[in-house]
């Protein structure tokens, strides 16, 4: 039976370039996670990146360095793997999640305004599934009410608005390189940002708060490290980086290609009764690290993925709402973010997918909605 997976990374001279890691004797964090920060930063054009093991790591140092503490709330958007939330609860502080607008399912900036408080430090928008959340209009409310902006563009390296790079709006950005990213190192995740003092902060916090042992080979005097404060080993190793250096040479074709599988996506579906396609705004370059489509409310969502699954065709939900994990012990109200929450389904999307793969996902769409309906 055919079997088309939901996502499949695009690997093919990775193995070249870990074997330079391996035969120079130097694994850890060294060399090679340097180059592959300095092709990052590059790329999004911000002056400093720090790679560390995920982006759990880097959203955990972009809270923590920003200055977010005990009795600070931070204003997350709901829909969004949990990450987000609880990398605010590891400062200290409680994330209010607020609600989505449903046709980007990016954060909602009325919503923003409706719940920022006293105690309000920071908003942390996500930009979903590689659509660029309205980044305007939330750099113009953290202005006036003075709040920190952490953009949380895991899925979104490569993103743009008004070709503008996700990763350059905020005061820190956080990217990951997970396996379903469209360019992976299989677990990794940056940290970027135009402040330099922020920058050596978070890096100096992702290696036990001291000085990376690279940077202490390359100097001449033995300096014994000290440390004066509670660091993380957030570290990434430069096997991990050598992979991403090969990735970050196909970013772009990674991108072309996705975005030529949606919008094939999008003709097919225009058909299909009962299955709304994603939006992409005027102004935004969108990825698609996920293609999240909407179901009509009359469809099961959850029976739709086991019978795509037996069908052949992996498919899963599009992300969380937050507020109603009961980690949190949330108060918030977000019912566009749970109604997205309870009808979306990812469809299969991957640089290695064929048009004739799409034509055999919508087939089975379509003949499994009457089932479920």
């Amino acid at each position: 039976m055919k079997t088309i997976p939901l996502a499949k990374p695009f690997f093919d001279n990775e193995i070249l370039e870990i074997q330079k890691v391996l035969e120079s004797g130097w694994v850890s964090q060294g060399p090679k996670v340097k180059e592959f920060e300095k092709i990052v930063s590059d790329y999004i054009g911000v002056k400093s990146a720090v790679a560390v093991n995920n982006c759990t790591a880097a959203l955990h140092l972009a809270n923590l360095c920003a200055g977010i503490s005990h009795g600070d709330e931070v204003l997350v958007a709901d829909y969004t793997f949990p990450a987000t939330g609880h990398s605010v609860i590891y400062c200290g502080a409680r994330p209010v999640f607020v609600d989505i607008n449903q046709d980007t399912y990016n954060i909602d900036p009325v919503d923003i305004e409706r719940k920022i408080s006293e105690k309000t430090k920071a908003i942390i928008p996500v930009h979903t599934f590689g659509q660029i959340a309205e980044m305007k209009q939330i750099s113009k409310i953290a202005d006036e009410h003075n709040l920190i902006v952490i953009e949380d563009a895991a899925c979104a390296l490569g993103s743009q608005q008004n070709e503008k790079f996700a990763g350059s709006f905020g005061d820190v950005a956080c990217f990951s390189f997970h396996a379903r990213k469209g360019v992976t190192t299989g677990e990794g995740g940056m940290v970027v940002t135009d402040d330099a003092a922020l920058a050596e902060k978070i890096r100096h916090l992702s290696v036990f708060g001291m000085k990376m042992a690279w940077e202490r080979e390359q100097s001449d005097e033995v300096k014994i490290p000290e440390f004066h404060d509670i660091g993380y080993n957030y570290k990434m190793s430069d096997i991990v980086a050598a992979v991403g250096v090969i990735q970050m040479q196909k970013i772009e074709k990674i991108i072309q290609k996705k975005r030529v599988l949606a919008q094939y996506y999008n003709e097919k579906l225009e058909s299909v009764d009962l299955v709304q396609a994603p939006n992409e705004l005027p102004g935004n370059h969108h990825i698609y690290q996920s293609y999240v489509t909407l179901l009509d409310k009359k469809v099961n969502r959850n029976k739709m993925i086991s019978r795509m699954a037996q069908a052949g065709v992996q498919t899963q939900i599009g992300t969380y709402a937050s507020h109603i994990q009961p980690v949190y012990q949330a108060r918030d109200r977000c019912p566009v973010s749970f109604d997205v929450y309870c009808r979306s389904l990812a469809l299969p999307i991957f640089y290695s997918m064929t048009e004739t793969d799409v034509d055999f996902v919508v087939k089975n769409l379509q003949e499994n909605l009457v089932m479920v309906s």
